[in-house]
């Protein structure tokens, strides 16, 4: 049953990207609230599937608008994805230290062991997904993760998920990543990684979505007094079964989540864009286009034509016209964002 109720998506050509200067394209309707619903009532791994690819076909739209504030979108979401992979490494590191440790450090220096899983994740996000899975983009991956760098074994990867990639369906093309990277033994961080990679590519996305790194790690098992009564092979697809049944209510919640994302940071991209034409000072432009791109700019971001403290006046002003917040709350090194 479930191989028949797995999708195998094959996307239709990109539409053309939204040019500077036009129009905002009108969002879409949020999500409905009867696939919210069927997301969390799911009992069976075909109810899971339907939920999942309806949820996936919702995140579709959205990648394939590619809204000029995607970049911030793509970028808000790897920090999640890093908080949450720390949190299970052990870390204490929450999404405000990551953001520090990446932009306050000068050009040059070791961000350390959170900063660098936070650059893996917006890594996945920035690179285009066709160069994600390379055996040289995997070695970097793993340095970052802080796992040992070893080629052989980032080639070992790269064959596996070469073979993975060439599967029918969606489900076992994602169980497979999770199950090489434990094989390889590099967790499951890395496993969610590596899935978000090869469902971008399998979806035609030209940049990865970070999702299910922000999935807090699930499981679980059938009631003690049921495995008392089944036999050691029917325990064992059992428990398989539960298992891809919880990683697709898992991918369908973290689409939901990229999607309730999308419509507030469009929101504050459109608030930005209309109070654009109204900032006149020189490197404005340039600005903003880097708010619309990133998670975030730190006010010493070096500017062409603007001064440290011209910068901060254009931050100034833009907060007070309601177009962007300081995400700190700090009277020094602060910093910006949608």
């Amino acid at each position: 049953m479930l191989r028949g109720m797995i999708l195998r998506p094959r996307p239709p050509p990109f539409l053309h990207a939204q040019l500077l200067g036009s129009e905002p394209v009108a969002h879409a309707a949020p999500v409905p609230s009867w696939l919210r619903k069927a997301i969390e009532a799911a009992q069976t791994v075909e109810d899971a599937a339907i939920a999942s690819g309806a949820a996936l076909g919702a995140l579709d739209a959205v990648v394939r608008r590619q809204e000029r504030w995607a970049g911030a979108w793509r970028q808000r979401l790897a920090l999640a994805a890093a908080a949450t992979t720390a949190k299970q490494g052990g870390r204490v590191e929450d999404e405000a230290a990551l953001r520090d440790a990446v932009l306050l450090t000068r050009p040059g220096d070791e961000v350390g062991p959170a900063g660098s899983l936070l650059l893996a994740w917006r890594r996945l996000a920035a690179r285009p997904a066709e160069h994600l899975l390379t055996q040289a983009g995997i070695a970097v991956v793993l340095y970052e993760f802080g796992l040992a760098r070893n080629d052989e074994a980032a080639s070992d990867l790269a064959d596996d998920l070469r073979q993975l990639s060439g599967g029918e369906r969606v489900v076992e093309m994602l169980t497979g990543a999770f199950a090489s990277a434990e094989r390889h033994g590099f967790g499951r961080n890395l496993g969610s990684w590596l899935a978000d990679a090869m469902l971008a590519q399998r979806l035609g996305w030209p940049h990865a979505v970070p999702l299910s790194g922000a999935q807090p790690a699930s499981g679980g098992s059938a009631p003690r007094a049921r495995q008392q009564t089944i036999g050691m092979a029917e325990r064992r697809l059992e428990a398989s079964t539960q298992k891809v049944q919880c990683l697709l209510v898992a991918q369908a919640r973290a689409a939901l989540r990229a999607i309730d994302l999308s419509a507030e940071l469009g929101r504050r991209a459109e608030r930005l864009l209309a109070v654009a034409p109204k900032l006149r000072a020189r490197g404005s432009d340039a600005v903003v286009e880097r708010l619309l791109c990133d998670d975030a700019v730190v006010a010493s971001e070096k500017v062409a034509g603007m001064s440290d403290r011209g910068l901060r006046r254009l931050f100034d002003r833009l907060v007070d016209l309601d177009a962007v917040r300081e995400l700190t709350g700090r009277p020094i090194f602060r910093i910006y964002g949608l």
